[in-house]
């Protein structure tokens, strides 16, 4: 992992292959380390940066509350650094929420951009109290045993009995996390807006993929839009956690909507 400093703190990212590049944003409670599987098959062809968001990994976790919009800078920081002019972004769950946030303040600098598993809804009264909840239990408790109880609904269900490992890995992964910038981020995604008119609106190619079983986001929250610049791809038997139950799948879907929907149209 290499190191820049973005508006006061140190972010930590991935940077393998070469062309075209492809950022990609984990998700809550994640790192870089989310993407393993996926990086491998997409740095054969285009440069993958992967950074490890404010907050989570080995980045720096200021105390938050956090902003998405100040998360989603730090991405541009970071691009500033590596003089990466345009690029092809794409966020998994939290990662979503700052990926819109950046094309909607940022579109000049998207070649294209996506979904995985996330959502352009704000969240619901419900859910914003479930954030709260959250935050409570991981500074109370600590961010071990939140990350026991988080990750399992991450997943479909049959993963668990057939795929044990995985849960494990993301959960290693998650360990990981400063308590810190867990309940920083959390905080971040309740007050987000709703940002569904950025899909609406943007005449960049967008690409969203649903899990068929995610049980946190279904795809009718994912799909909020239906034109044809905006490709959507639903993976059979995932839930929240492609990246990790079907990567060669999404790693698929996503070289085929970069060669396609971007590349492609950049030559048009």
């Amino acid at each position: 992992m290499e190191r820049v400093r973005c508006d006061g703190s140190n972010i930590c990212y991935s940077d393998q292959g070469k062309g075209e590049v492809i950022v990609l944003l984990h998700g809550f409670c994640g790192s870089a380390e989310y993407w393993e599987q996926v990086i491998p098959v997409l740095s054969s062809g285009y440069r993958v940066i992967a950074p490890d968001l404010r907050g989570h990994g080995a980045s720096e976790a200021p105390l938050g509350p956090y902003s998405i919009e100040q998360m989603a800078d730090d991405v541009l920081g970071l691009l500033d650094s590596l003089e990466i002019a345009e690029c092809i972004m794409l966020g998994h769950s939290l990662g979503g929420y700052i990926t819109l946030s950046f094309a909607q303040r940022y579109a000049s600098r998207l070649k294209g951009f996506g979904l995985i598993h996330s959502t352009a809804y704000p969240d619901s009264e419900e859910a914003k109290e479930k954030r709260l909840k959250s935050v409570s239990a991981i500074q109370n408790e600590g961010i071990t045993p939140f990350v026991d109880s988080f990750v399992p609904g991450l997943f479909a269900e049959a993963t668990a009995s057939v795929s044990p490992q995985l849960l494990e890995r993301a959960k290693e992964i998650g360990y990981k996390t400063p308590p810190q910038g867990a309940a920083g981020a959390a905080l971040a995604m309740r007050e987000r807006p709703d940002r569904r008119d950025v899909i609406t609106a943007t005449t960049l190619p967008v690409l969203l993929v649903a899990g068929e079983q995610d049980g946190l986001i279904p795809a009718e929250r994912t799909f909020t839009a239906d034109k044809p610049n905006i490709t959507q791809a639903t993976i059979s038997g995932a839930g929240h956690m492609s990246l990790f139950e079907a990567p060669e799948r999404l790693a698929e879907i996503i070289k085929d909507f970069v060669q396609a929907s971007v590349l492609d149209n950049s030559r048009v």
